[in-house]
């Protein structure tokens, strides 16, 4: 188990800096692109935002107070870039979030890198029928298990607040299933 306090310590320090963001990445890298692909979908586009988070996270370490885990910190970073690419990405086709959606849905199904069967690309429309506050809190409790106490340091938003949005999402999800 590694010592987060001795990590940031070593992210903070010239010296140790370049080793410690090796480590943190090491930690870190495939947990936060999975997170990433469940909000953006491709494959290409979470690797964009996974670099793109690493060198925010590099560049912008010594401006980490402490007052969340460094985990939550670095998620929050990955979540805002994944949005960020999303809604750059519907501006410059000039379209909605929601057409962005579900042209990233018709896309997974071509997508080599997509392993899922039938069901699982049924899930994923589903899930894109959510607002995307809603898709943010589902993928972050059902695929990644987070308990609501980290959702709500990285989404900075209460914990009722969550449950009620995951709840919310699990009957949309369901309905959405149930009818096609």
């Amino acid at each position: 188990m590694i010592d987060e306090v001795q990590l940031l310590e070593d992210l903070k320090s010239e010296k140790h800096k370049d080793q410690a963001f090796r480590t943190l990445m090491k930690l870190y890298k495939e947990r936060l692109y999975w997170h990433i692909r469940n909000i953006v979908k491709s494959h290409d586009d979470a690797d964009d935002v996974l670099q793109n988070t690493f060198i925010k996270v590099y560049k912008n370490i010594h401006k980490f107070k402490g007052d969340s885990k460094l985990f939550s910190w670095i998620y929050r970073i990955a979540t805002n870039e994944s949005i960020t690419l999303l809604n750059k990405n519907a501006k410059r086709l000039q379209i909605s979030s929601e057409e962005l959606q579900q042209t990233v849905i018709t896309n997974l199904e071509a997508d080599v890198y997509f392993e899922g069967d039938e069901m699982q690309l049924k899930l994923q429309k589903a899930i894109a029928t959510l607002p995307q506050k809603q898709q943010l809190v589902f993928n972050m409790k059902y695929f990644e298990d987070l308990k609501y106490k980290e959702m709500a340091d990285i989404l900075e938003t209460s914990e009722g607040a969550l449950k009620s949005s995951y709840h919310l999402a699990v009957k949309k999800i369901e309905a959405y299933l149930t009818s096609n």
